[in-house]
C-alpha cells in the first residue's frame, strides 16, 4: 500500500495500523515490512483470544489494556515526547513507546481486528480512544489503556462543545480514520520544523494533502 492507494480508499475502508505502516515505510524503504505486519497479526490473535468472553465495553478495553500495556508494555514516552521516533508507526513498534495518536491508531485498529466499535477522539491537545457505541468507555492508551471517568470525559466534552458538550457528545470527537492518520503525519512535519528540516516538512505536509485532500491546514503548511 502506497499514498495514492489509500488516498482512493473509502475513509471507513482505511485499516489505520496497515495505512500507518504503509506511511512509515515511505521512510524505511530498506526495512522488510513482513515482520511488522506479522507482529500485527500476532496481538490481534492475543486480543481475540482474551477477548472471547468480552462482551461489555469496559471488559473490552480492558482487555486492551491488558494485552498491549501489560503484556507488550506499549506505553506513552513522557521521557522523550517530541522525539520523531514517537510519531514514527515502525520505530513505535520497535520501540513500544509513542505519542498518544500513534498508540491510539494501535489500540483502535486491534479493537476493529476483534470486531469491536472503536474510534479516535478529537480533545483538546490530547486524543483518547472510545470503546463500544452502547455505554462506550473511554480509555487513555498513553497511560496505558487507563480508564477514564465519566466525569473527566464530560469536562473534556464540555471544553471541547462547551456547555452543550457531555460524555453524550463523544460521536461529535470520533475522528475520520483519514483525519487519524493526517494528524499522526502532522506530527512528524511538526517535528520536522522544529528540527530546522524543512524539505522533510513540506514532504511530509505533501503526503497529507494526497491522503486528506480536503484538510486546508496542510495545503497552507505546504504553501508557507
Amino acid at each position: 500500500m502506497d499514498v495514492a492507494t489509500i488516498s482512493l480508499i473509502e475513509d471507513e475502508d482505511i485499516l489505520l495500523d496497515i495505512a500507518s505502516l504503509a506511511l512509515s515505510h515511505l521512510d524505511h524503504e530498506n526495512i522488510d515490512i513482513a515482520p511488522y505486519l506479522e507482529m500485527l497479526e500476532a496481538i490481534e490473535d492475543r486480543v481475540c483470544q482474551e477477548g472471547r468472553s468480552a462482551f461489555l465495553s469496559e471488559e473490552r478495553a480492558a482487555v486492551l489494556s491488558r494485552v498491549l500495556h501489560g503484556e507488550l508494555g506499549f506505553a506513552g514516552d513522557a521521557e522523550a515526547y517530541d522525539a520523531p521516533v514517537n510519531a514514527d508507526f515502525i520505530r513505535v513498534l520497535d520501540r513500544r513507546r509513542g505519542l498518544p495518536i500513534a498508540l491510539s491508531i494501535l489500540y483502535v485498529a486491534m479493537a476493529r481486528r476483534a470486531g469491536w466499535s472503536a474510534y479516535v477522539l478529537n480533545l483538546p491537545s490530547n486524543v483518547l480512544v472510545q470503546v463500544g457505541e452502547k455505554n462506550p468507555v473511554v480509555i487513555d492508551p498513553f497511560a496505558g489503556g487507563r480508564l477514564v471517568s465519566q466525569r473527566r470525559v464530560a469536562a473534556l466534552c464540555r471544553a471541547c462543545l462547551g456547555d452543550v458538550g457531555d460524555a453524550f457528545a463523544l460521536g461529535v470527537l470520533r475522528m475520520s480514520n483519514r483525519d487519524v492518520l493526517a494528524r499522526l503525519l502532522n506530527n512528524q512535519a511538526v517535528r520536522a520544523e522544529n528540527d530546522n528540516d524543512p524539505q522533510r516538512a513540506v514532504t511530509v505536509y505533501r503526503r497529507i494533502t494526497e491522503i486528506a485532500p480536503g484538510l486546508i491546514d496542510a495545503w497552507q503548511n505546504v504553501a508557507r
